[in-house]
């Protein structure tokens, strides 16, 4: 069983949609004895960090969060539920996340096109049990908002926008996926797949 976290901000429909059909049983839930039964558990996350975090804390879902990833069990942070998996964002004011992960989100800076939408090649920086089996590709982001993790080991995958981009995050049982895996492809199924298969 899968449990998506419901704290009112995320594409919850298609990412459960996406889980259903790699033959998963999925349930989207706010009741944390639920969500901590799970074999595994999915943060998703549409909209602003500062609103998802007060979401999170007026439930108690981020103490639900925390305690998840303390039990050892996957977790995965999808899009903005990437970025709340780490220390604070800078995004309207500074803002505490989830604390999972060390480091920071930041806004993009330059003169190029931002959000950062559409598709962009992976690059797999080292080995990990999602990308069992797998190879390299595009998968589609929409972000303004990129982390910096502070430890190098934590940073799993990255893109290329005018900079290097964290792609995909992971420590331990904890991972995150800046991009929409359930809106990229084959790629993106077999990566949720492969999380499937950890739970």
């Amino acid at each position: 069983m899968i449990a998506i976290i419901d704290y009112g901000m995320g594409n919850l429909h298609s990412v459960s949609k996406a889980v259903e059909r790699l033959g998963s049983e999925v349930i989207v839930t706010a009741d944390p004895s639920v969500i901590m039964d799970a074999d595994g558990a999915i943060l998703p996350g549409v909209g602003a960090f500062g609103d998802a975090m007060d979401n999170l804390r007026s439930t108690g879902l981020d103490e639900t969060a925390r305690q998840y990833a303390a039990s050892g069990k996957p977790l995965l942070g999808i899009c903005l539920g990437m970025q709340l998996l780490f220390d604070e964002s800078e995004e309207y004011g500074l803002h505490a996340g989830l604390g999972l992960l060390p480091g920071k989100v930041i806004r993009f800076q330059g003169d190029y096109k931002i959000p950062h939408m559409g598709w962009n090649r992976l690059q797999f920086l080292q080995e990990s049990p999602l990308f069992a089996g797998l190879d390299a590709g595009y998968v589609y982001f929409v972000h303004s908002y990129h982390a910096k993790p502070e430890k190098s080991g934590d940073l799993l995958a990255v893109t290329e926008y005018y900079q290097s981009v964290t792609a995909i995050v992971g420590r331990d049982n904890v991972y995150g996926m800046q991009f929409h895996p359930e809106k990229s492809g084959q790629l993106g199924m077999q990566l949720l797949q492969n999380f499937v298969k950890m739970a």
